[in-house]
Formats: C-alpha cells, structure tokens, sequence
C-alpha cells in the first residue's frame, strides 16, 4: 500500500470539529451582537464550506473578504479551512484601485462584501474576475442585487462536514502584506505554518482551556489570525472586537463585561486608554486580564510601567514577527525592564536567527545585521512573484527587512528596517535611533526620522513630530527638540530640519507601524 506522504498536520476545521465533539455546548465564538457554541460554529462552518463549493469556489480557489471586525471572520476562516478555500482577507481602509489590484492579482473567484462597502465595490465590480453570481453579501438589511446573503447562503447549504482531505501542506489564506515599502505582495500561507505558530506560542505563553481572548486588531491582519484560533485549540472562546474605531473606554467596558484574559494590541492604542480620564479608568474592572502583547512599533519603558500599573494582574510580553515569518521572538515578562527596548530572544521550537550583513556573513553580537529567520510558522512564497520571493530568502532562512542586533545573553534589538535607513554624508544613519533620543523629549508624543534630498550631503535628517497636548509647534520648540539630541548620538545623526504634524496625519500601516517612505513622499519636495 503506497502512503501518503503530504502533511498531516490538522487545520482549524478539524480542531473545530473536535471541539464540537469534545465540547459541544462549551462557548466559541462571540461578538457584541452574537455568540454561539463549538456545536453551532462548527455546522456555520460546514455550511460556509459547502456553500462556497455550490458557488464555484471549490478547493485551492481563491475567495476574498472585505469587512470590518464582526465573528462571522471566524466562520469563514474555518469554513475555508474544511472546504480548502483559500481566503483572501482584504484590509477595509484600501482605496478602490488597490482592492482591485489584490483581487485581481489574487485571482479571486468569490467576494465576501460587508454592507458599508458593497458601494466602492460596485463602482470597480466591472474591473473585477469574480463571476456574477460570486457575490455574498454581510450585513443586515435588504441584500442589494447581485449578492447572496451571508445567513442565506447558510441556511441553503449542507451542514454536513465536507467530504474532501485537506492537507496541512495546503494553502489556507494569501495575505497581502500593508506595503510599507510598495505595492502589496501576497505573502502565500499554509494551515501546518499557522498550526505550527498556535503550538509553539501556546507553548511558549502557557494559553489555558479557561482563557477568553479579545481580537481587537483588524482581522484581515495576520495579528488576529495568530491570536484567535490558539485559544480555539485550547477549547478557550473568542470574543471578536466589532468596534469600526478604536475606543478605549468601550475597550474597557468590554473587558469588565465579558472577562476578557488576553488581548494584543499596538502602543497607540494603550496611549488612548491610559490617557482616558482617571475616573473612567477606576470605574472599570480589568482585573480579568492576565496576559498583554504589545507589538509592531518600540514601546517606551514610560509607557511599559503604566500598563503594567493599571493591569496590575497582567503579564506584558512583547512581540516581533511578520506576516510572512509569523512569530519570532517574545520579550518575556520577567525581562521587560532589564532588557528594555529588546523583542526578546526566539520563541520555543524555532531556530535560532541569522544576523546577516551584505555578503551574507554572520555578523559579531553587537553588531547591526539584517534579520533572517528559519521556523516552521514561515510563509511559503509571494504569490506569483518568485523574484521577491527569491529576495527574500537566503536558504531556508527568511527576512522582512528589518535590521536588529544581539546582545552577549542572545537578546536582539531591532535598529530598523533595512529600507528606511538614511544615508547621509556617506554615513547609514537607521531612523529609529534617531527616533527613540527625540522620544524623551517631554513635548513629543511620535516622532518619525526620515530622508529628504539634500544637495551637498545626499540625504538630509528630517525629524517628523506629533506634539503631545498641551504644546504648540514652533521655530523655537522645533530648536529645542532637535538641541535635545546633542551629546546623546553623533552629529551627522542629528535631524536638519523639522516638522510638525497632527497625530491623524501620521501614516500608518493598520497595525500602527509608520510608513516612512509616504512621509518621504510627501516631504521630498520641501524642506
């Protein structure tokens, strides 16, 4: 008997399944307006799977979703994970062109709308490669013309699990990356690459069958991907965060409601809550949580403390990863003040790091290297661009771009990612440096350090600021800050000019990362 040698890995549609066996009544999923048991979300799941295959969408087709946070996300990524859908998860504050773009390269042969956005795709669905009849509609209401509703489609399709392997070596979703450094790449993931990161971080982070996560980042985002079905696996409900913008008082008065133990969310959003009157604060029981991620941007040891005083039962890990490498290191809790400003060592079952310099040689602890990684929660490749995917690799070993260096007890530092480093004077000058002196200052809240044209050094400094409340820009503030930094970095460090910006006009990636390269668009041509 010839055996079959592809992964065996299970995917989120058998955990699901198992959990409906095991724990049928116990909850699963929830949002503010819903909830329902491992038995109730497993047949949804099996329905959605069924119904996509009546539609045409059938195993290894690919199948888009534009929404804001609601549970019925859950749905879907089980449902394609029993059906071997492939879902294309498509972030709801793009423009027309570049969903069209994602769809297309994505060769979509399904769409998944949300209400508030069955307009913009009406006015580009000429442009589109999805069928007519591919159309499903979330949302409440009359369902508009040209769509099935989402309920609908449900109630017609077959309960039953579908009858059809689906490898751990198959693809589940295609995530287009935010594009800090251009246009998106669809970064190409299996389910054993998203199992392999529930085992490892569960390991690592000690998740228990009695925690209650709240998924508060977009989840379109690679981020709530990674912190959702962990808990799934542990038989630990989801609470799935539907607030279109961020509110920090209705955070907390989630969290008191329904017990919430873990959530990640990014700097920003705990500025806004331990910025929130006193008052509000003591009025809401956030004792419940137990574990906090902080991730994809620098966190003061300021801010650290202050979380930490206000969660004062919780854990703070921070996290580094990607959303084509998953999770690579964890700053655990013990560690957070004697290793401030470090993302930790590799997280357990992983392999250890590759600081690279341009020939690709290792480079001595201490020095600045770009970061490559090797773990069984990596991507496999960008979709149907196997240059940048060859760019991206060395070997087995993986990089987003990001420059880091490793201390003499193996904790790394990220200096910066590799694109927006600076060259001025023929000296590399990588902005986050530059950034975290600027950050003491007491009238700053963000600051982002970029490079502008500059005739007689190549690249000049430019110090993008956010003041914080209570402080007006300036020519003598502007002074101030940029005389701040002197005797703390070399001179050619030091930022040549500066300006000020509202923090609304900060550009940002939906995880909060900045996009220097649009503010160097946007300043190239003035000084």
């Amino acid at each position: 008997m010839k055996m079959n040698r592809r992964s065996q890995w299970p995917h989120v549609g058998t955990v699901l399944k198992l959990n409906a066996f095991n724990y049928p009544d116990k909850l699963g999923w929830q949002d503010a307006t819903k909830e329902f048991t491992f038995r109730d979300w497993n047949e949804r799941s099996c329905r959605f799977a069924n119904g996509l295959r009546d539609m045409g969408v059938g195993h290894g087709d690919t199948f888009a979703v534009l929404s804001y946070n609601r549970g019925e996300w859950m749905d879907i990524y089980a449902g394609c994970a029993k059906g071997g859908q492939i879902v294309v998860p498509i972030m709801f504050r793009l423009a027309g062109p570049e969903i069209e773009y994602i769809v297309n390269h994505g060769e979509c042969k399904g769409f998944l709308v949300e209400a508030p956005f069955v307009g913009l795709i009406e006015s580009i669905k000429d442009k589109l490669p999805v069928p007519e009849d591919g159309y499903i509609y979330l949302g409440d209401g009359p369902v508009p013309d040209g769509y099935i509703g989402f309920e609908d489609l449900l109630a017609k399709s077959s309960p039953d699990e579908p009858d059809l392997m689906v490898y751990g070596d198959d693809v589940w979703n295609i995530m287009y990356t935010s594009g800090t450094t251009g246009r998106p790449k669809g970064a190409v993931r299996t389910h054993e690459s998203h199992l392999a990161h529930y085992v490892l971080s569960n390991i690592t982070m000690g998740v228990l069958p009695t925690d209650k996560v709240m998924l508060v980042m977009p989840m379109c985002h690679v981020n709530s991907i990674q912190y959702s079905f962990p808990y799934t696996l542990m038989t630990a409900p989801v609470f799935v965060y539907n607030m279109v913008s961020f509110d920090p008082e209705d955070l907390l008065r989630t969290i008191d409601k329904y017990r919430i133990t873990f959530t990640s969310l990014v700097p920003t959003h705990y500025r806004m809550i331990l910025d929130l009157p006193d008052d509000i604060k003591e009025n809401a029981d956030v004792s419940s949580i137990r574990q906090l991620v902080i991730s994809s941007a620098p966190a003061s040891a300021d801010l650290k403390l202050a979380i930490m005083a206000y969660f004062k039962n919780a854990e703070l890990w921070e996290a580094y990863g990607s959303t084509e490498g998953g999770l690579g290191t964890l700053l655990r809790p013990e560690d957070q003040f004697t290793k401030l400003g470090s993302i930790g060592k590799e997280i357990f079952g992983v392999d250890r790091i590759k600081l690279l310099d341009e020939a690709r040689n290792e480079v001595p602890d201490g020095e600045v290297g770009e970061l490559f990684c090797r773990a069984p929660c990596m991507f496999r490749e960008y979709f149907k661009d196997p240059e940048k995917t060859k760019e991206a690799f060395e070997g087995e070993w993986f990089s987003a771009g990001d420059m880091a260096k490793r201390d003499k007890d193996g904790y790394y530092t990220l200096v910066d990612r590799k694109a927006n480093m600076i060259i001025t004077g023929g000296e590399n000058v990588y902005p986050s440096e530059v950034e975290n002196v600027l950050k003491v200052h007491e009238a700053v809240r963000d600051v982002a350090v970029i490079g502008i044209p500059d005739e007689k050094w190549g690249e000049a400094i430019k110090a993008v600021v956010v003041l914080k409340e209570g402080y007006e820009p300036s020519e003598d503030l502007g002074s101030e800050i940029i005389d701040s930094v002197r005797g703390k970095i070399a001179g050619y460090k030091r930022p040549k000019t500066i300006a000020f910006i509202r923090d609304e006009e900060m550009p940002r990636t939906a995880t909060g990362k900045i996009l220097h390269r649009v503010l160097r668009g946007s300043f190239s041509g003035r000084t």
